[in-house]
């Protein structure tokens, strides 16, 4: 690969990463649905669009209390709900336009497909167990990202907000009890999304990433509001071959508290560390595909709360 095709490809393997590294998920009291904070590969700088599709897949069932894994019946000891599990299914669409070298704007719109389980009180019986099946858009997210900073374009600023589009009413199967606000398709809330992020190569084979975002929730809806968080990342990626590019990322979250009398405070908020290995298959010059798989470092949650052990992301890249 030559230097030129390895610089532009490096640019553009960061760019994406920057682009979709705005987390799709949420916190509530059954702890963080962790949706890929660290994504993919692949947006060119300069002006053009690019459009991306990803699958992410994560089953939560790991309950955890401070940095430690429990059981459920350290949980029903504590007096508190004891669940069962989370399965989650996203599609998210991705759109980036570039205008030009130093301003391109991105659209992120996920889709959720996500059943949960709870035993409530009741844990091991099953009287008071519900489930739920929540489908449909989820919030979507909208920001420019301003690259001009250096005159190779390889630190640059993101911001934005992420707007109240997902649905905040959903149900258990008993049609009446409300599931629980993190659980919900949406937050209610307008969230601004505050970023920055450098690139670079280290030699001729091997680049890296570093990027950080905070997400600051502007108002409360219906008694919620979600706590604010930090997701920061860092990543180097290997360019000697010609048909993959093998990619490593360290992603982590921090997320206080939510707030307000639909809240559930003691069992939301956390720290999470995770690894993420993948790897980018170039097809051809306007398409990619990707494939990562994220593995939890480091947890640490407030309260009771359920975790995922492993997630799958898998998707396609197209450049206009």
């Amino acid at each position: 690969m030559s230097l030129l095709k390895h610089q532009q490809l490096a640019a553009a393997l960061a760019l994406l990463s920057i682009a979709y590294s705005t987390p799709s998920f949420a916190c509530s009291s059954c702890g963080c649905t962790l949706n890929s904070d660290w994504t993919t590969q692949g947006y060119a700088s300069g002006e053009g669009t690019r459009v991306d599709i990803r699958f992410d897949y994560f089953k939560q069932t790991d309950y955890r209390h401070g940095t430690n894994s429990v059981s459920r019946n350290d949980v029903q000891a504590a007096g508190v709900e004891v669940q069962d599990t989370t399965i989650n299914r996203n599609l998210t669409l991705n759109l980036d336009h570039g205008f030009n070298q130093d301003w391109a704007i991105n659209v992120q719109v996920p889709m959720y497909s996500r059943s949960h389980g709870t035993y409530g009180g009741a844990y091991p019986a099953t009287d008071e167990y519900l489930t739920s099946s929540s489908k449909g858009i989820g919030d979507i997210r909208v920001t420019g990202r301003y690259q001009g900073l250096t005159a190779d374009h390889s630190s640059g600023l993101t911001f934005g907000l992420k707007l109240p589009t997902g649905e905040t009413n959903d149900t258990f199967n008993d049609g009446t009890t409300q599931v629980d606000r993190g659980l919900q398709l949406g937050t209610g809330t307008t969230d601004l999304l505050l970023g920055g992020y450098h690139f670079g190569n280290i030699n001729r084979n091997w680049d890296y990433f570093t990027q950080a975002t905070v997400q600051i929730a502007l108002n409360t809806h219906r008694d919620f509001r979600p706590g604010n968080g930090l997701n920061a990342s860092a990543g180097v990626r290997y360019m000697g071959f010609e048909t993959i590019i093998p990619q490593l990322q360290l992603n982590a979250r921090i997320e206080k508290r939510e707030s307000g009398a639909q809240a559930d405070i003691p069992n939301s908020g956390a720290t999470l560390l995770y690894i993420s290995p993948g790897v980018t298959m170039p097809i051809n010059k306007q398409m990619q595909a990707f494939g990562f798989l994220q593995v939890p470092l480091y947890q640490r949650v407030n309260g009771y709360q359920i975790e995922p052990e492993v997630l799958l992301s898998a998707g396609m890249r197209y450049s206009f």
